[in-house]
This record gives structure tokens, C-alpha cells and sequence, in this order.
């Protein structure tokens, strides 16, 4: 399973953000070959539609789960559609590492 993570940075010590569309990278895991893949979000400073964007974006590498702090509304109804579970973490202080941690448990 390939899963799409919005990141505060490009490491495993980054925290996962709280804002999906406005993240400064995606991380990329695969829970299976343990691959991990940092995209950097082009549309984080974007003025319109930065979520939209972000999800076309993260879904060209075959993700089935997203996980983020928060998600704006236009992306439940568009990640619905796609069949593409959203993953909501309240604890910001979270690090990328521990998220992958619990993945592989």
C-alpha cells in the first residue's frame, strides 16, 4: 500500500502538517518495499485550489491513504470519489518516523 504524507519537511524527523494543500512536501511510503519518496508541494503558496492541486498531484503515484492534520473542504467529497482514504492526525507534534511506525504495525 503506497500512502501519501504532508510533511513540515523533507526527513523523518519532520512533523506532519496541519494543513494538507499548504504542506511543504508530500512523503510517499510504501508499506511494503519500505520506500519512501519526498515530493515537494508546488502549490503550497498557491492562491486557489492548492488542496485540488495537491491531490491530483500525490494521486499520480498510486496512493491509497492520505494523512494530514487537516484537509479543506473540497478534497473529502474529491478523495471520496476516488476511493482514496483520508486520514486526519490531531497531534501535530507527530513526527513523520512515529506515522511510519504506526503503518507498519
Amino acid at each position: 500500500m503506497r500512502v501519501a504524507i504532508a510533511s513540515t519537511g523533507n526527513t523523518l524527523d519532520a512533523r506532519i502538517c496541519e494543513h494538507f494543500g499548504r504542506c511543504d512536501y508530500f512523503i510517499i511510503y510504501d508499506t511494503e518495499s519500505k520506500a519512501i519518496e519526498y515530493i515537494p508541494n508546488p502549490y503550497k503558496y498557491d492562491d486557489y485550489d492548492a488542496g485540488i492541486k495537491s491531490v491530483e498531484l500525490v494521486t499520480t503515484r498510486n496512493i491509497s491513504k492520505i494523512i494530514s492534520g487537516e484537509f479543506g473542504l473540497k478534497i473529502k467529497p474529491m478523495l471520496d470519489k476516488l476511493k482514496i482514504q483520508l486520514i486526519v492526525v490531531k497531534d501535530h507534534n507527530k513526527k513523520i518516523s512515529n506515522i511510519i511506525e504506526l503503518l507498519n504495525q
